[in-house]
């Protein structure tokens, strides 16, 4: 099989029925390379693939050209809204501006500030990413954001906050497993705050339903249940996330810190434990992501029964959002 096969409008060029299909799929999605994408480079990106549908393209366009044009587009303008989506907030921004945040959370003798600062800070992030990339096939007022916005933000340095006093009031616990255990603090903090925040971001999907698609790609209605899926395959992407970024540096770091060199050189700590941070990230999101396909199928015999009257169609799909 060629590396560019024929190409497929709206598809992704890998079998997104398998999770290694989808693994490949979702590294073009959060290149950090399409950051640096210029506005004109995104134009003709999107004037090539109106052409391919049109049936209007010119001489010499390689099937590789038309991917990578499907690939910008698709990484920085949203698929329901057709809007650019804010460079910190596309998933091919999450890795190089969550990095600095992730190696904040896991900074060692974190005080009581530090903690609120490190969680508002991600929490805040997280809630532009989750919005930003959300099913947007139905329109919703800005004060649900805010809405959502202030309890992810509320619920996460609570549990943090919670957590982090508990262990300082356990004084049976040796001063290095009281640091060691603090830094495995943020993992239940971020996961349960990471949940709360997707429902709380999005909640508004799961009043209004959201579109479902026929084989055609034609909406064919708007479905509460698709919504719930839609939020559940999410939220179990945000636990998982969080998993490699915040419990491997904790383990790794403990181990270097005892290497001589980084006894001698403490200075290099930090630099060490931001390429660590950066690594485990970088494994994560794709591992993360790819769990459940954006376009996610679901059969019409789990739908409204309206749902079933308005296609022919067995298996319609729906944007679970990332």
């Amino acid at each position: 099989m060629s590396e560019y096969p024929a190409f497929l409008f709206g598809k992704s060029r890998f079998d997104q029925n398998t999770f290694f299909g989808r693994f490949r799929h979702f590294l073009d999605v959060i290149d950090p390379s399409t950051l640096f994408v210029t506005e004109k480079r995104l134009q003709e990106c999107v004037e090539l693939l109106d052409r391919f549908k049109q049936g209007t393209l010119p001489p010499g366009v390689t099937n590789a050209q038309l991917w990578q044009a499907q690939k910008i587009k698709q990484a920085i303008i949203h698929p329901d809204t057709g809007e650019k989506i804010f460079m910190p907030f596309r998933m091919s921004g999450f890795i190089p501006f969550g990095t600095p945040v992730v190696v904040g959370l896991l900074l060692p003798n974190q005080t009581l500030t530090s903690t609120i600062f490190w969680q508002w800070l991600n929490q805040s992030h997280n809630a532009c990413v989750n919005f930003s990339n959300r099913n947007a096939s139905k329109p919703a007022p800005v004060s649900k954001f805010v809405q959502g916005y202030l309890g992810a933000v509320t619920s996460a340095v609570s549990i943090a906050v919670g957590l982090n006093v508990l262990i300082q009031k356990a004084s049976h616990f040796s001063p290095t497993t009281r640091l060691m255990v603090q830094r495995f603090i943020p993992f239940p903090a971020v996961a349960s705050a990471n949940v709360c925040n997707v429902v709380l971001m999005r909640h508004s999907e799961l009043s209004e339903g959201i579109s479902v698609l026929d084989n055609n790609g034609n909406v064919v209605g708007t479905s509460k249940v698709a919504a719930r899926h839609a939020l559940l395959e999410t939220a179990l992407t945000r636990v998982v996330l969080p998993m490699p970024i915040l419990v491997l540096p904790p383990m790794i770091m403990a181990a270097l810190e005892k290497l001589p060199l980084l006894q001698r050189q403490r200075r290099l700590i930090l630099p060490v434990h931001s390429l660590v941070c950066l690594a485990a990230f970088g494994l994560a999101l794709p591992l993360a992501i790819s769990l459940f396909p954006q376009m996610s199928e679901i059969s019409v015999n789990q739908l409204e029964p309206e749902i079933a009257m308005a296609t022919d169609c067995k298996i319609v799909t729906y944007n679970k959002g990332l």
